[in-house]
């Protein structure tokens, strides 16, 4: 006889499993319009993900940079209909609470003082994987300037901790299922997967990129992200030229991909 008591419980995993089936399903479906507020009005900033690899899980690519610290993002009249939801990077890392690979509960404010890069993967996610040997160099390369890596993985704990032991990753991960999702949404996105985030050290969103990450985007944002950090690039500007130079770099990766010169 079934016990009554368990049925939440029941209900509740159920639920998760269906939401992981989903975006894996959705994974496969192709790119949709993801749409993003910025410091003035709703706009759609559209990214080409580097030819010849995986798209990101569920949505399109977009390099997307968060409202600037003057003024809260407005939605447009056209976007506060429900069918044109948008969705607003916050200003600041929102302080989500996980759990890492021992079990204990962790807030993301506890590297508060340190740069950040906030990576939200998937082990079934080919782009999330390709990514990993990146994100372990950039935390080495950088530790003289105490950035921080945060992995958190929006999928099962034993798949988690299993593949982050093979993979061999050295750097902090948090591992949610409902939980986790929840935490997508608090970073204004919706289930898209790799997407990364970057914040100085008072915390303030410096960008968000979705879509697998290069060492050619890394580079370049982490120099601005420094540079913001020493007082040397006010945070508008960086945010303005990471969005100019992540639309060069893919734009050349597409002509690369293509065969075609340079410049053409």
């Amino acid at each position: 006889m079934t016990d009554p008591s368990s049925a939440p419980s029941r209900l509740v995993a159920t639920r998760v499993a269906q939401a992981l089936v989903l975006i894996i399903v959705a994974g496969a479906s192709g790119f949709a319009a993801y749409r993003i507020a910025n410091s003035h009005k709703s706009t759609l900033t559209p990214m080409t993900d580097s030819p010849g690899s995986a798209s990101p899980a569920t949505a399109p690519p977009a390099a997307a940079s968060p409202p600037a610290a003057a003024s809260p993002a407005a939605a447009s009249p056209a976007a506060a209909s429900p069918a044109a939801a948008v969705r607003q990077v916050p200003e600041t890392v929102p302080d989500i609470a996980l759990t890492d690979r021992e079990g204990a509960k962790r807030r993301l404010s506890s590297w508060k003082g340190q740069p950040l890069v906030i990576n939200f993967w998937a082990t079934w996610c080919e782009p999330c994987r390709r990514e990993i040997p990146l994100l372990k160099r950039l935390r080495h390369d950088h530790a003289q300037d105490g950035l921080e890596v945060i992995g958190i993985a929006v999928d099962f704990r034993d798949a988690v901790v299993k593949y982050a032991q093979q993979m061999g990753i050295d750097y902090p991960v948090l591992i949610g299922e409902q939980d986790a999702l929840e935490a997508v949404g608090a970073f204004g996105m919706d289930t898209v997967f790799p997407f990364t985030v970057f914040a100085d050290r008072q915390g303030r969103i410096v960008t968000l990129k979705v879509g697998e990450l290069h060492q050619d985007e890394a580079a370049f944002i982490l120099q601005r992200l420094h540079e913001v950090d020493a007082g040397s690039l006010a945070l508008p500007a960086a945010r303005e030229q990471i969005a100019a130079e992540i639309r060069d770099l893919a734009s050349a990766r597409a002509r690369s991909s293509q065969g075609a010169p340079n410049g053409k």
